[in-house]
């Protein structure tokens, strides 16, 4: 399977190309930095390492072209001021559909998932004002997706913690994984990503999910 990973070099990013590359799929790692993925340990014909900038929707085209599927775990400053994850993703959808690739996993956040009365959490009184900046962009990023007439997944993370994967984690459709405080493992999260992309339980849905 041929797999193109946006924000690969990354927390999260950087473990799903490892991941992905030990279960025998072909990566498309696109970065500003992926040269940095390229050490000893990632020697590996089935990678390629993709200097490109999200917003130039050429080079994201490129790296789109023929491939099975796309996984997107782009970052971005805290205050949401530079737009990554909300226009990278819509540039990202655009050059999918274009290109007739149809299917992609993507990163978000605990915010844009249903808070049990079919609000966001992002829109909450109580919500902590110094988290709506990028609250509002996972959502903005989520509502491009739905509006899409892509095979999407949007996995709405809670805490990541650079770790790596335990095995042990919990998902859940449009709601939290568990209620109470949550965190997930950065390799856990990889993990669930890319087998995500190949089961498609979640089809056209959020996923809440937490250790």
């Amino acid at each position: 399977m041929i797999i193109t990973i946006f924000g690969a070099t990354g927390m999260v990013g950087k473990r799903l190309v490892r991941v992905a590359l030990a279960n025998g799929h072909h990566v498309r790692a696109f970065g500003r930095n992926v040269q940095k993925l390229i050490d000893a340990d990632l020697h590996n014909d089935q990678l390629d390492a993709i200097h490109g900038y999200v917003f130039d929707a050429r080079e994201v085209q490129e790296a789109i072209q023929g491939a099975d599927a796309v996984i997107s775990v782009l970052g971005g400053s805290f205050d949401g001021l530079d737009k990554t994850r909300s226009l990278g993703i819509k540039i990202i959808i655009e050059q999918m559909q274009q290109t007739g690739v149809s299917r992609i996993v993507a990163q978000g956040n605990l915010a844009v998932l249903d808070d049990g009365k079919g609000n966001y959490f992002v829109d909450a009184a109580d919500f902590p004002p110094e988290y709506l900046p990028v609250g509002r962009e996972h959502l903005q990023a989520y509502l491009f997706l739905k509006a899409s007439q892509l095979d999407w997944t949007y996995v709405c993370a809670p805490d990541i913690h650079d770790q790596d994967a335990t095995g042990q984690y919990l998902t859940n459709a449009e709601l939290p994984a568990k209620a109470g405080k949550q965190s997930i493992t950065a390799g856990d999260l990889a993990d669930f990503m890319l087998q995500e992309c190949l089961d498609q339980k979640y089809m056209h849905q959020r996923v809440g999910i937490s250790n």
